[in-house]
C-alpha cells in the first residue's frame, strides 16, 4: 500500500453511499457499514480540513428498485454529514464517469486525480476505477473506506480484498484511512 498522500487538490469522490447501503430495508447493510460509515466520515473530514473538493455519486435506479429517485433508499446516507454546497452527481450505471457534469467537475478540479471511497466495491467502485483510469487520471482508493455485500460465491471480505490487490495492479495507489487521515 502506498502511504503517499494523494495530490493536494485532488477531489474526494464518495460513490453511491446511498440510504439503501445501511437501513437494511430491501438488503442486508454492506460489509462493516458502521466502519464504513466512520472511516468516510474521517476521510471527508480530512477533505474538507485540506480545502479539497467533496462530491458525492448517487446511484439512480429504475422504477421500482430501493435506490430509483424519491424512494426512501435513494439519498445520501445522511449519517455522512454532506456540506450545503457539496454536490451529488446522479448516474444510473456502474462508473460516475458516465455522467458528462461528474467528469467537467473532476476535470474543472485541474488535479489530474481522485481520491475515491464508497459502494459497491465489485459495481460501481470498480467501475469509476476504471474510468478514472481510462481518462488518465491518478487513483487513490482508500482501501478501508469501500465494501460491499457477499456474493453466492465469496464474502465482503474477500471481494474486497481481491478488488484491493486487481486495484494496485492496475496502478491505482492504495491507503488506509489511518495513513489518510493520520492519528
Amino acid at each position: 500500500m502506498s502511504a503517499n498522500t494523494p495530490s493536494a487538490i485532488a477531489p474526494l469522490v464518495v460513490i453511491d453511499l446511498q440510504t439503501g447501503m445501511f437501513d437494511g430495508v430491501h438488503e442486508p447493510p454492506i460489509h462493516d457499514a458502521p466502519g464504513i460509515v466512520e472511516r468516510t466520515r474521517a476521510v471527508i473530514d480530512w477533505a474538507r480540513r485540506g480545502g479539497r473538493k467533496v462530491a458525492f455519486i448517487r446511484h439512480d435506479g429504475p422504477a421500482g428498485d430501493p435506490l430509483a429517485p424519491g424512494e426512501p433508499g435513494w439519498p445520501v446516507w445522511p449519517a455522512l454529514g454532506q456540506a450545503e454546497g457539496e454536490p451529488t452527481f446522479a448516474k444510473s450505471v456502474r462508473d460516475a464517469f458516465s455522467n458528462p457534469a461528474f467528469a467537467d467537475w473532476v476535470a474543472g478540479q485541474g488535479a489530474g486525480a481522485v481520491v475515491l471511497v464508497g459502494a459497491q466495491t465489485d459495481f460501481c467502485v470498480a467501475a469509476t476505477v476504471k474510468g478514472a483510469l481510462a481518462r488518465g487520471l491518478g487513483v487513490t482508493v482508500v482501501s478501508d473506506a469501500h465494501s460491499t455485500l457477499d456474493s453466492a460465491s465469496e464474502s465482503a471480505p474477500q471481494i474486497i480484498t481481491r478488488h484491493n490487490a486487481s486495484f494496485a495492479e492496475g496502478g491505482v495507489d492504495l491507503v488506509t484511512t489511518k495513513a489518510l487521515v493520520g492519528g
